[in-house]
């Protein structure tokens, strides 16, 4: 095999005419990578993305040729896939106003260009689920909102359409089976590439709790920073510490890794029913 690429959390490798996506125990926050992993974090993610690729593949197909034919350094947490060309656009769907959606509601009543009503709080829940692409940065800089017409005029009228409709018809199908199972997705994020033969996949990553916020709907309250399953914990102690978002990031302690790994498995347990990534 030959490493293709080391991204802040994946490393891909090319085997042959495939790539072999492996998922590391390695955590980002504000685009850098922390010096200290979670451990169980890339087993947890990949069995959770194998899971919603199911849940899924009568919406939109996906990368995966197989989960048990990787080197065995690396069972539990790679997947054998597709090549692919991909779409050169974050694809993103918000139900609820968190994060970088909140900051530019606050500045300008909209999202990426899509206006929302006004005397909405942290938290709110939209009146419908918005596409809210951005683009994608290289390593160490951040992704910038796009518009939709700024998407349109990057692949075309045709694509962004599809690409809207695919992002909103996951998020609407991953938040349906999410609350089923008393969790709220607030947003998540796809990543979306084409075949040879013009066929659109999704890749990477899908409804984890690295490319989405997960809330308890339990302990739902807009109006405040919610409780989550998703490394948001991670974010909000690294803010906290006076660190300036910038390499090296300081080491996380012992009781933040355990904290932010528990709620990476409560995730994973909830969503699948299952103890383990193992079953």
């Amino acid at each position: 095999m030959e490493l293709l690429h080391s991204g802040k959390v994946r490393d891909v490798y090319a085997d042959g005419a495939d790539l072999i996506l492996v998922a590391s125990d390695r955590v980002s926050v504000y685009d850098v990578v922390l010096p200290t992993p979670i451990p169980d974090k890339g087993a947890l993610l990949t069995q959770l993305s194998l899971w919603w690729f199911e849940q899924l593949a009568d919406l939109v197909p996906n990368h995966v040729i197989s989960t048990t034919d990787v080197p065995p350094q690396f069972a539990g947490r790679a997947i054998r896939c597709r090549r692919l060309a991909m779409v050169p656009v974050e694809c993103v769907a918000r139900g609820y106003l968190a994060g970088s959606g909140l900051t530019d509601y606050r500045a300008s009543g909209s999202i990426c260009g899509v206006p929302l009503p006004g005397g909405l709080l942290e938290g709110s829940q939209l009146p419908e689920p918005v596409f809210t692409p951005s683009t994608k940065a290289p390593q160490g800089q951040h992704d910038e909102p796009m518009t939709f017409a700024a998407v349109v005029e990057l692949v075309g009228p045709d694509t962004a359409e599809r690409l809207r409709q695919t992002t909103l018809q996951v998020y609407a199908r991953g938040a349906a089976l999410a609350a089923e199972r008393g969790i709220i997705v607030a947003d998540t994020k796809i990543e979306l590439g084409w075949t040879p033969d013009g066929e659109l996949l999704l890749a990477d990553e899908v409804l984890t709790s690295d490319s989405s916020r997960f809330w308890p709907a339990d302990l739902w309250q807009p109006g405040k920073a919610q409780f989550s399953f998703d490394k948001q914990y991670l974010r909000d102690w690294a803010a906290g510490t006076g660190w300036d978002k910038r390499p090296p990031a300081p080491e996380v302690p012992a009781e933040i890794v355990e904290a932010t790994r528990a709620r990476y498995v409560e995730a994973y347990q909830r969503l699948t029913g299952r103890r383990s990534p193992s079953g």
